[in-house]
């Protein structure tokens, strides 16, 4: 079994005959889910939901359950699910159905997409910053290397457009946003760049810093103050900061931005600072 779940094609071929899955079916330690497919009783329903309707966990579903970043709206959305064109009779008020065909083949006996069609769909599925953020959550946690990215034929002009600009840079989907979102609007932005000891999050021209807190950002004290010293310090050495919350990148958008350009024409990234070590 495969994550709780497996094609009956697989279980024969581990050797298992139709009278041993018989009685695990009857004796409740497997459940049939399908008519080609079996599961325990405590595998994750998004799969089980795939298998019902003959199809795949993809986009959205597939990224929770590999641990991606993904934004709030998408995380109690129905069950993505990735089924063939020759599919018929889903109903679609249990499942989200993807038809479109990814770049990666695959298989009868496979109840999730490869990580490629996974994030095929979620190009499509989820507006331009935040498809982008969950590629790029995909190449932090290493499910694919950002190169390998650039030379698939995508056969998506969306999907294509995500694997020329998708970095290893941004230390999280919520910083992906950020910096998309200033690049939209014309704004150069450095990432992680180094200054007194330590990476800072943008960098606008010679001394504009900004420095985004996630949603579980400063769940301590002790990493308020730290942040705070942090920002003392590069003040003292010239550098003007601006630090904004999960909240404010996410739904103050254009205050967020209005603030920037502010600063910028202020002319707070043009300040004379002093070097570090």
């Amino acid at each position: 079994m495969r994550n709780g779940i497996s094609h009956t094609s697989d279980i024969r071929a581990a050797g298992f005959t139709v009278h041993d899955v018989a009685g695990a079916v009857a004796a409740g330690t497997l459940q049939r889910v399908r008519r080609s497919w079996i599961a325990v009783p405590e595998c994750d329903a998004r799969r089980i939901a795939a298998a019902t309707v003959g199809g795949r966990v993809t986009c959205v579903s597939a990224a929770a359950l590999r641990g991606f970043w993904l934004p709030a709206s998408a995380v109690h959305d129905k069950t993505h699910v990735s089924v063939p064109g020759t599919a018929s009779r889903i109903d679609a008020a249990m499942v989200r159905v993807h038809w479109g065909t990814g770049p990666a083949p695959t298989g009868r006996s496979e109840h999730e997409d490869p990580i490629l069609n996974v994030l095929f769909h979620v190009a499509h599925c989820l507006p331009e910053r935040d498809a982008l953020a969950v590629w790029e959550s995909a190449v932090r946690q290493k499910a694919v290397p950002a190169d390998v990215l650039g030379l698939v034929a995508w056969r998506s002009s969306r999907a294509a457009a995500l694997a020329a600009v998708v970095s290893t840079l941004s230390d999280s989907g919520l910083e992906t946003r950020f910096v998309d979102g200033l690049r939209r609007a014309g704004i150069s932005v450095r990432q992680q760049v180094w200054i007194d000891g330590h990476p800072v999050d943008g960098l606008i021209g010679r001394s504009l810093v900004t420095q985004i807190d996630g949603f579980a950002h400063h769940s301590r004290a002790a990493d308020r103050r730290r942040d705070l010293e942090a920002d003392a310090r590069l003040v003292m050495r010239g550098y003007v900061v601006l630090r904004f919350d999960y909240h404010q990148v996410l739904f103050q958008w254009d205050r967020v931005l209005e603030t920037i350009r502010t600063a910028i024409a202020q002319g707070c990234g043009r300040r004379l600072v002093r070097p570090t070590r």
